[in-house]
């Protein structure tokens, strides 16, 4: 096992962060958030799906092309400051960390949500402190022994949504005595008001909780530092586990929607325990519940470490305390992922106080800091391109598709679920958070940041003429 010059070691696999990426993607937002994303569209959420999965899918190859070039442990916060601006990688950096955040608590709360079926009378705040001791003594092992609980982790769930998709269609074509089979069907996608029930306006409003389930995905990105053979590793996980992710959301809601009317979908529990308690299965009910807590813990564990590498970059370009570089001997950024577990000690204290609210707001705020930080991606790659065109620069290795039309359509696309979220009256109260945050951001950049954090970050172009083969061990 290498080790990098930032003191992290490169023990993750391409098994480890495909699996890594799935399983910061497909959580909460899927099992937990879709029955709000059901409720505002209808069916007709499938096409927010594929639309969403579509411009994530342009944000990872924009990420991806950057990667190749410069594949460096600070990833996008970075490529930010080289080639936006080093505020910009401030903010993208310090927002990604915040996103992170958001994320971990709100499946750790989504956590207390679902032992609720077991334990409805236990206080919600009791299993979120436990889930935080677990994901603590997980992220303190070293990288390698990470990837691999993490790789587990995201199997079971993976397997179980595949599991769900035989099942469910077996259960729509052949009944198995199931009560109500009759009723089941595609029919369902356009009886109870349709296909688009709640017109367009469904459809474009549900893109506020659509792009949150795809969160978290952009931390493929960050295990460069730590990956095997990054050049050849991230482009095939990139390539890969977006289809994959869009291809569960869609296929797995879709098989939901047939069995379930969506009208029933009311959001109180996870639509996936719902669809068998509503066909008699109690016993399956329970297993899937299970696997949701084993998703959401799957999801936590890959957000505390994408934040805890983004901190540890953000320290190496002079935007963050330098006592987040030290690393142990097995390779972990012991004060960041110290900093992360303090900062869901918080969550703890507001699933005390709130734990009706807290689930919702923190969805919302998640969504704002993902697109933006899916924006500066996006922003910092078009600023790459033209720098490379300008200075006759070796071609990308890995450059991205329908450059550069599909890119500023992105942009386009981005910018547009940020104004949502302050147009949809729900998540209004996020924009307002999220513009605050951006404001404290920008204070503590001028008031804190000196010397080289004033400075684009110097990256190495690692660009091999196409066709070259690279060295091994490179």
């Amino acid at each position: 096992m290498t080790t990098t010059d930032s003191g992290l070691r490169r023990g993750l696999t391409a098994r480890h962060i495909r699996f890594m990426a799935l399983g910061s993607a497909i959580g909460t937002g899927l099992f937990m958030g879709s029955s709000g994303a059901i409720q505002t569209a209808g069916p007709a959420v499938l096409i927010a799906y594929i639309i969403g999965g579509a411009a994530v899918f342009m944000v990872m190859r924009a990420l991806g092309e950057m990667v190749v070039r410069h594949p460096v442990s600070g990833s996008f916060g970075q490529y930010a400051s080289r080639y936006i601006h080093p505020f910009a990688g401030f903010l993208v950096g310090w927002t990604f960390a915040f996103e992170m955040f958001l994320v971990a608590v709100f499946d750790a709360t989504a956590i207390g949500v679902y032992m609720r079926f077991w334990f409805p009378d236990v206080s919600q705040w009791v299993w979120v402190l436990a889930v935080v001791c677990f994901i603590a003594a997980i992220n303190l092992l070293g990288v390698r022994v990470f990837g691999e609980l993490e790789f587990w982790f995201a199997l079971v769930k993976i397997v179980a949504i595949v599991a769900l998709i035989v099942a469910g269609v077996a259960v729509i074509l052949f009944g198995f005595g199931v009560a109500g089979h009759d009723q089941m069907g595609p029919q369902n996608l356009v009886e109870h008001g349709g296909f688009m029930p709640h017109g367009i306006w469904g459809v474009i409003a549900s893109f506020t909780i659509v792009m949150f389930a795809f969160g978290g995905i952009e931390i493929i990105g960050v295990t460069a530092g730590e990956a095997q053979n990054p050049k050849q590793v991230l482009p095939k996980a990139i390539n890969s586990v977006p289809i994959r992710i869009l291809l569960f959301y869609v296929l797995t809601l879709g098989v939901i929607m047939c069995i379930q009317p969506w009208v029933d979908i009311t959001g109180e529990t996870s639509p996936f325990v719902s669809i068998f308690e509503s066909i008699g299965f109690q016993a399956a009910a329970a297993v899937f519940n299970v696997i949701l807590i084993t998703a959401a813990l799957s999801a936590m564990n890959a957000d505390i470490f994408g934040a805890g590498r983004m901190l540890h970059g953000l320290a190496e370009q002079g935007q963050a305390p330098r006592s987040f570089t030290r690393t142990t001997r097995n390779g972990v950024p012991i004060m960041t992922v110290l900093t992360m577990i303090i900062g869901l000690l918080v969550g703890v204290v507001l699933n005390f106080f709130y734990p009706d609210q807290v689930l919702f707001l923190l969805g919302a705020l998640a969504t704002f800091a993902t697109v933006l930080v899916w924006l500066v991606i996006l922003v910092a790659h078009i600023r790459m391109k033209a720098e490379i065109a300008r200075e006759h620069r070796l071609p990308s290795e890995f450059p991205v598709p329908l450059w550069p039309v599909a890119s500023w359509l992105t942009v386009a696309f981005i910018v547009g679920v940020i104004m949502l979220v302050g147009i949809v009256p729900d998540s209004r109260p996020a924009l307002w958070v999220g513009l605050v945050w951006v404001a404290g951001v920008t204070a503590c950049y001028f008031a804190w940041v000196r010397g080289d954090g004033r400075q684009p970050y110097q990256l190495v172009d690692q660009t091999e003429p196409i066709g070259v083969v690279p060295a091994a061990g490179r």
